[in-house]
């Protein structure tokens, strides 16, 4: 299926995985930047944004959720344009003043995120100007309880962040934790589901036209899960890894053991979903799981990514 087009003034850098997609608005007086990728991604980040933008200041800057993906690019861009806005969820404004890197999940999933500060609230319920159209801001918990996405009802075009990509959507991170969050996810693909939009600009992924296919295989996916937490377990676990492995490339299995053992987050799975299986022996096997899926491979002690 084509990539849709979006209106003029929408332009959208679709992003490696380590790095969300970006989306730039240029139409109105104000210019705004979507999430702001990962922070060893932020030179590249600047060159897109500096090459859409030319002599123009980027005004305004949105975070759909603070994970490190999708904010760590911010304090780079503060520093290039000190007039810059910067809006987030209101859910950890208080830790972002506090900078809170525990609870933030910076430090307990061993990425990495610049300090940054905001000056205004994306509270669901309320509308914005992006450009020189107007945008719905909807709750969207689940992956991340304090997630928004943004929804414009006259082209109808989503951005939907983590909380649904087209083939799934993000790991729920809550869930990790011991909290109860596979109905969020549930009732946020209901609200997708209710907007109907005739677009969709993921978090990760191309840009792609909705069908309620694309809902439907979601949805497969979120029961998949429910009945196996622990296989949304592994599933978080390999992502944790692989997205570590995109920011270096390669590092001795060694190194990465031990990078693991000092990530809280690892040792919270374990206990939670394969406690009876010592953390060596099953990082090891986590390891071999993404080698035979083709998405890692051992080239002598290093641990390579592909």
């Amino acid at each position: 299926m084509p990539t849709p087009r979006l209106p003029s003034g929408i332009h959208v850098f679709e992003r490696g995985w380590l790095s969300a997609n970006n989306i730039l608005f240029t139409g109105g007086d104000e210019t705004l930047l979507v999430d702001s990728g990962y922070c060893t991604h932020t030179q590249q980040t600047l060159s897109l944004v500096e090459k859409v933008l030319g002599n123009r200041s980027l005004d305004l800057l949105a975070n759909t959720h603070l994970h490190s993906d999708h904010c760590g690019g911010n304090a780079g861009l503060q520093a290039r344009y000190p007039s810059l806005q910067t809006l987030i969820p209101p859910g950890h404004a208080r830790q972002v003043e506090q900078w809170d890197t525990t609870t933030l999940t910076y430090e307990p999933t061993g990425q990495l995120c610049p300090k940054f500060t905001f000056d205004q609230l994306l509270c669901p319920g309320e509308e914005i100007w992006f450009g020189n159209t107007l945008w719905e801001i909807h709750a969207a918990t689940g992956h991340d309880p304090h997630s928004v996405i943004f929804f414009e009802p006259v082209e109808k075009i989503l951005i939907s962040a983590d909380a649904l990509w087209e083939n799934g959507f993000g790991v729920v991170f809550p869930e990790l934790e011991g909290d109860s969050a596979f109905s969020d996810v549930a009732a946020t693909l209901s609200l997708i589901g209710q907007l109907n939009p005739a677009t969709i600009i993921p978090g990760h992924g191309r840009v792609f036209s909705y069908t309620p296919e694309i809902l439907t295989i979601a949805n497969r996916r979120l029961e998949s899960f429910v009945a196996s937490p622990v296989r949304h377990g592994r599933h978080a676990v390999k992502v944790l890894i692989k997205f570590k492995l995109l920011e270096v490339q390669q590092q001795p299995k060694s190194a990465f053991i031990e990078w693991a053992a000092r990530t809280s987050y690892f040792e919270q799975i374990r206990m939670r979903f394969f406690e009876d299986v010592p953390f060596a022996v099953w990082i090891e096997k986590m390891f071999d799981e993404l080698v035979a899926a083709g998405v890692a491979k051992q080239e002598g002690e290093n641990l390579v990514n592909l």
